[in-house]
């Protein structure tokens, strides 16, 4: 969707913005409530740096802001630029490129929390690493060697369409330090809003690959190349990136599968219902936090809801077809006012995964890590059909059924983890008690 004539006249703007003859812009957002996270390109990551630094001494969180329900969206905020400004940026693991909306000036910007960010003129050039590996292989053309465009797509609809540059990212570290340091980033200057969307200045990459902002860090010597976060069932929470947050002793861990290179992907999960075999065994399963719910493809969910309708038949709720807050509801004689009032009606789920020929691990799904109470007193299904919206042949594991555990991505070791945790404090150091 670039063109020739594009990339010249954003050059041309950039540089003048630089030189403070660009206009000022309306502000702008994206995002989408339901799956936020479902990048097409890859990038690299800056040149390894030899600072020297004891990348375990000590790691970096991001308090989190927002809630599954009713808000729909989580945000963490990083100061970028030269002076630093805070902006608000929606944490995906799900996805490599972090990116904000950007006056270059800005084509498409819808609303945001903050004014557009402003980028100098750092640009990075099209034959950088970092320019070559966004494009698929083969298809990496240089139109304008003198900068790299991008282009993302998420499976919403949404989409982001700018420039790769280099800007300054002012950080807190748990050790006490603040450090600043450069970093690529996305000047996002046409944005398209997907199916749903949430005021928001940005995304935050996190995904496996070597764009992303903890590969940077960790290539710079500043963390491990460890993302962890852990959600509230009450709203809010933490993101860390680095690692001496955690006891790895009371962590499940299961491999990450090679075969899933650029997602988060334990592999194959066997869905388990009320502690029995579904004989759904061949679930390639995604952590994703950029999707605030659970998918499952149709043949998985079409098998959970009707199984979910026979377990309530005869129980004091019937289907809400009124409510449209998620495609399945149920009412009760009174409304609900919280998960506690409807625990006996559901049993727990789990996902089975096969870590070698004999050993395997479970992640449970208690009935608050997949279902919501709606506005109307409703308790809904937070588990939605993921062959509608385009997923295919993958599930994925969203925010509602990550709450009030801490789940880490051990890029090191190609492990992912989960345990039980406090998310409702943050953590400091590995002697700070979050269980």
């Amino acid at each position: 969707m670039k063109t020739e004539g594009k990339s010249g006249w954003l050059l041309l703007v950039m540089s003048l913005l630089v030189m403070g003859l660009s206009a000022t812009m309306s502000s702008a957002s994206f995002g989408d409530q339901y799956h936020r996270g479902r990048r097409k390109t890859m990038l690299p990551d800056e040149a390894t740096s030899s600072l020297g630094l004891n990348r375990a001494a000590s790691s970096i969180v991001l308090p989190v802001h927002g809630n599954v329900y009713p808000i729909g969206s989580y945000n963490v905020t990083l100061n970028i630029g030269q002076p630093p400004k805070p902006y608000f940026l929606d944490p995906d693991t799900g996805s490599d490129l972090t990116w904000l909306q950007c006056d270059a000036p800005c084509v498409r910007c819808t609303e945001a929390p903050h004014p557009l960010y402003r980028p100098n003129n750092d640009l990075v050039v099209c034959k950088d690493p970092l320019c070559e590996a966004l494009h698929a292989p083969g298809s990496h053309k240089c139109e304008n060697p003198e900068q790299c465009d991008y282009e993302v797509e998420y499976a919403d609809g949404g989409s982001s369409l700018g420039v790769l540059v280099r800007d300054a990212f002012l950080l807190n570290f748990t050790n006490g330090n603040q450090r600043t340091t450069h970093l690529a980033l996305g000047c996002g200057y046409d944005q398209l809003p997907g199916s749903s969307y949430h005021p928001i200045d940005g995304v935050l990459g996190l995904g496996k690959g070597k764009p992303s902002i903890v590969s940077q860090l960790s290539n710079q010597g500043l963390v491990r190349h460890v993302i962890g976060h852990c959600l509230s069932g009450r709203g809010g929470g933490f993101f860390f990136l680095g690692d001496g947050l955690y006891d790895s002793s009371r962590i499940v861990w299961t491999p990450m599968s090679p075969d899933y290179i650029k997602h988060y992907s334990p592999g194959l999960a066997e869905l388990i219902v009320g502690g029995k075999s579904t004989g759904f065994r061949n679930l390639v399963m995604v952590f994703d936090s950029g999707s605030s719910y659970t998918y499952l493809n149709s043949q998985a969910y079409q098998f959970l809801t009707s199984w979910l309708k026979r377990e309530l038949t005869g129980k004091p709720l019937k289907e809400a077809l009124d409510d449209k807050t998620l495609p399945l509801c149920w009412k009760g004689r009174k409304p609900f006012r919280n998960i506690r009032d409807v625990k006996t009606y559901f049993k727990p789920l789990a996902l089975r995964f096969a870590s070698g020929r004999k050993d395997t691990t479970q992640f449970e799904l208690p009935p608050e890590a997949y279902l919501i109470i709606s506005s109307k007193g409703n308790v809904c299904l937070g588990i939605l059909n993921g062959s509608e919206v385009g997923l295919q042949n993958s599930n994925i594991i969203g925010d509602i059924s990550m709450q009030d555990k801490m789940v880490i991505y051990d890029n090191e070791k190609q492990m992912i983890g989960w345990g039980p945790g406090n998310c409702d404090q943050l953590p400091k150091s590995r002697s700070f008690s979050f269980w």
